[in-house]
């Protein structure tokens, strides 16, 4: 790696200051943890005229329990406040089990909410050194016109590779985005597009402010399980949310989303239609293979796009039949 490049730090008080700074600087790119960005500053991958500090906005790491039963969660959020916060605990156990699986314990310390969400997906041609994509021409996502990963195509195929968001995903969880032109909701799920170099549809100017979960239905429970290379550290090869409701033994509501897999955090489809069904090894057999229809892991990693895709089926389908059986 290289030492950092020049650049201009600004430490906004506010939020609306925040927007300001970006506004004026539509080059500028915000830093909280900086887990991500800054590997990759120094990699060369990012060249930003200015940084935009969030650490000193106030309230940004609130955490509100509203009277409708959902919890607000501010974006400056550490990933190690999420893993002990007795709200979190309660309420999202899943969110803090997830947070307990990224990276470790240094990086959770410094690593938010907000920057987990709106993470840069990852590559093996993409996340090296300046020389060492120089000698390979670049690729797609920086500097290059090919995606070294499907030559023949036009996109890129890095993979989204956060922890949190398959969690958020399957609890249904919706984000403040806030600019200087004003503030929106959306869902969680259209924050996202299936693009690796453009993977996320902020607006220009636009930072996410908070993460909004709604109240979870009586009885619904929620996991996180994850494959990776090294089980201390590591980016998922593979990550699983599941969220399952049962009513008298069979299925009354199932979510299921993915990371890891795909250039966006992926909500599998179809599970509404296997309400009603118990949960045994033929139910199991039809989300597994939902989830190998849906997933489309490609040679990003250093593990075969098949073995991310068996895992992935493998590690929905375990974490479904523990869920039923609590």
């Amino acid at each position: 790696m290289h030492p950092l490049p020049e650049f201009t730090l600004e430490r906004p008080a506010s939020l609306a200051e925040a927007a300001q700074l970006l506004e004026r600087a539509p080059a500028a790119r915000l830093i909280a943890g900086g887990t991500d960005l800054l590997p990759n500053l120094r990699r060369g991958l990012e060249r930003p005229p200015l940084l935009v500090d969030l650490s000193g906005v106030a309230g940004l790491a609130a955490i509100e329990q509203a009277p409708d039963g959902s919890v607000d969660l501010g974006a400056g959020l550490t990933l190690a406040a999420l893993t002990t916060d007795a709200v979190v605990a309660s309420r999202l156990p899943a969110l803090a089990e997830a947070a307990r699986a990224a990276a470790g314990p240094g990086h959770r310390s410094a690593a938010t909410l907000g920057g987990n969400l709106c993470q840069d997906t990852r590559c093996v041609y993409y996340n090296q050194s300046e020389w060492w994509r120089a000698a390979n021409n670049y690729c797609l996502k920086r500097g290059g016109d090919t995606c070294h990963v499907a030559p023949q195509g036009a996109r890129c195929h890095a993979a989204f590779s956060g922890d949190l968001a398959p969690v958020l995903l399957a609890l249904g969880a919706q984000v403040e985005l806030l600019s200087a032109r004003g503030r929106r909701w959306l869902a969680l799920a259209e924050l996202y597009r299936d693009d690796g170099a453009a993977h996320l549809t902020l607006e220009a100017g636009e930072l996410l402010a908070r993460v909004r979960v709604p109240a979870a239905a009586p009885g619904l429970v929620c996991g996180y399980r994850k494959a990776r290379v090294r089980a201390s550290m590591d980016f998922p090869l593979a990550g699983v949310a599941v969220a399952l409701a049962m009513e008298q033994g069979r299925v009354a509501s199932l979510a299921v989303a993915l990371s890891g897999t795909n250039s966006h955090p992926l909500l599998l489809s179809g599970t509404a239609a296997l309400a009603g069904q118990a949960v045994d090894e033929a139910l199991l057999r039809s989300v597994g293979k939902l989830v190998q229809q849906q997933v489309s892991p490609m040679r990003s990693t250093t593990t075969p796009s098949n073995y991310r895709r068996q895992v992935a089926s493998a590690l929905t389908q375990r974490l479904l039949r523990e869920l039923a059986g609590a």
